[in-house]
């Protein structure tokens, strides 16, 4: 038998997988079930940006590689918020721009602070070149930026803010944010995570806003969720020019794929989609909210397309029992937020089926 531990490094073989949500088809062999609900990714209910799919359908020329200086749509990312192309580093989703950065900036023996719980692939990249991850616990399921801001010393290269936090949805207050911006020393790298940005309501943090203030701050952003492009992966981040320079060194030659490049440009132009987008969320999650009032659940405030709310018994057991009625949601207890599930906002009739789930549910688990 192999000894792994002499071939692999330890921080690798001390990793565990990233486990993502049961699929559909997962959720329809475990049980025998005709009909799934899928509102466990975070996905747009309302599907692809048809503008996108079109422009996909037109493509005939699979058989060249890409442009890979993505200069037309770098611009056209840049130029809401008054930056050149030289601010945008692209990539095969936000998760690979997030370990661009790490691979340019982290050295090892060096700490990256981050929420407790947040996004599970930065506490990853921080282990895998060779870093420390210093976790820092939420308050009432918001970043603690002041007990953030206290466990910063020496040794932190790398700060990390999830706006809107993602498992809890909830987002940090500006005035706070720009508190903790200004206290952090200039050498430590300052990453925003705002992948569900669009999201948001108005006066929350515009991370972009701090890119011409304070230099080692870098924002990412993603066509996965508001655009409906999940699976075709692009994502991206606005940041300095001379420090993104050095990103690009690591960058790996051709990580967005062509389809995925003609797919977020055309995706720009859906303003209809966009609308439509935001218009179902926000009425999906005024829905389940007033639901789960009606209910007696708990669930943080949400800036986001999905709500993490509180349930009776553990939240595994809440999990299986709205799996077996067909509707896939993710378990807390896997993402540190026991007792919680993390659902995703959906259609009118999908969020319908999640309240009358609950309805059933909640009575006979208390």
């Amino acid at each position: 038998m192999t000894d792994t531990s002499k071939i692999v490094r330890p921080e690798i073989a001390a990793l565990k997988p990233y486990v993502p949500g049961t699929t559909v088809a997962q959720a329809r062999a475990k049980y025998g079930l005709d009909r799934v609900v899928k509102l466990s990714s975070n996905e747009n209910p309302l599907g692809t940006s048809p503008l996108a799919a079109a422009a996909l359908r037109a493509m005939d020329d699979l058989q060249l590689y890409v442009d890979d200086d993505h200069a037309e749509l770098r611009r056209r990312l840049a130029e809401p918020y008054g930056f050149g192309i030289e601010h945008v580093l692209v990539g095969h989703g936000s998760n690979d721009v997030a370990r661009t950065l790490f691979s340019a900036f982290l050295s090892p023996g060096e700490e990256v602070v981050l929420a407790d719980p947040t996004f599970s692939l930065f506490a990853k990249d921080t282990a895998l070149f060779g870093g420390v991850a210093v976790k820092v616990p939420l308050r009432d399921g918001v970043h603690d930026l002041d007990a953030m801001q206290a466990a910063v010393g020496s040794k932190t290269k790398i700060v990390v803010v999830v706006d809107p936090n993602n498992p809890t949805a909830t987002r940090v207050e500006p005035d706070a944010f720009d508190r903790f911006a200004r206290a952090l020393p200039e050498n430590v790298v300052l990453i925003v995570d705002q992948a569900y940005r669009e999201y948001m309501p108005p006066g929350s943090l515009e991370g972009t806003s701090y890119l011409a203030r304070r230099p080692a701050t870098f924002v990412l952003r993603t066509h996965s969720k508001l655009f409906g492009l999940a699976s075709l992966r692009f994502g991206y981040a606005l940041g300095d020019p001379e420090l993104l320079a050095f990103a690009q060194r690591v960058r790996l030659p051709f990580n967005v794929s062509r389809p995925a490049a003609v797919a977020a440009a055309a995706g720009l132009d859906d303003h209809d989609f966009v609308r439509r987008s935001l218009e179902t969320n926000a009425a999906g999650r005024d829905a389940v909210f007033a639901a789960f009032a009606t209910l007696g659940l708990h669930a943080y405030p949400s800036a986001a397309n999905f709500v993490a709310v509180s349930v009776p018994g553990t939240a595994t057991q809440a999990y299986e029992a709205l799996l077996q009625r067909g509707i896939v949601t993710r378990n807390g207890d896997a993402l540190g937020m026991p007792g919680r599930l993390r659902i995703t906002i959906g259609t009118a009739e999908q969020n319908a089926l999640v309240i009358a789930a609950l309805r059933e549910l909640v009575p006979a688990h208390r």
